[in-house]
């Protein structure tokens, strides 16, 4: 009986980029301006991504764009999620007790916890000229830096699959 191996590498994505951007603009905001400067449509993708880190769950707001003509897809995910943990009761004496709450910040990419948002282009290979959307995203006033982010540095891809 013959044995077939079937490498993981064999199913990963590796059609897509990745752009970090480093701007204190909200994502509602953020999204207009990229389809403005970009000339697409990203919208609010009903779906966020959800993670777990630490038991906290908290979930990130996904802006997506499926470009049927070129077949790309647009991905625009915030990176940093602070969120709020329930209030904890400590009795520090037999008459007082005081209530407090903790506040803890996720990262989409842990490795890359400066960035704001990553935009993430699918399937953009041979129809898009990652240079020059890296040059129309620096032209909107609000962003400070943005930068392509090599695939091989990344060392938590598995939060990139959506």
């Amino acid at each position: 009986m013959a044995v077939h191996k079937i490498n993981i590498e064999d199913f990963e994505e590796e059609d897509y980029y990745l752009i970090a951007i480093h701007t204190s603009l909200e994502d509602y905001r953020l999204a207009y301006f990229l389809n403005r400067e970009l000339g697409i449509s990203l919208s609010k993708n009903k779906f966020d991504i959800g993670t777990q880190v630490k038991k906290v769950k908290t979930s990130f707001t996904r802006f997506t764009f499926d470009d049927e003509q070129k077949l790309v897809l647009w991905d625009l995910v915030e990176n940093k999620k602070v969120v709020e943990t329930n209030e904890i009761e400590a009795n520090i004496d037999l008459f007082s007790n005081t209530k407090s709450s903790f506040s803890t910040t996720t990262y989409l990419l842990p490795e890359y916890k400066k960035v704001d948002y990553i935009v993430k282009i699918g399937n953009a290979e041979n129809e898009i000229d990652l240079d020059q959307v890296i040059s129309q995203i620096s032209k909107i006033e609000a962003i400070k830096l943005v930068y392509s982010i090599a695939k091989d540095n990344i060392k938590s891809k598995n939060n990139l699959i959506f």
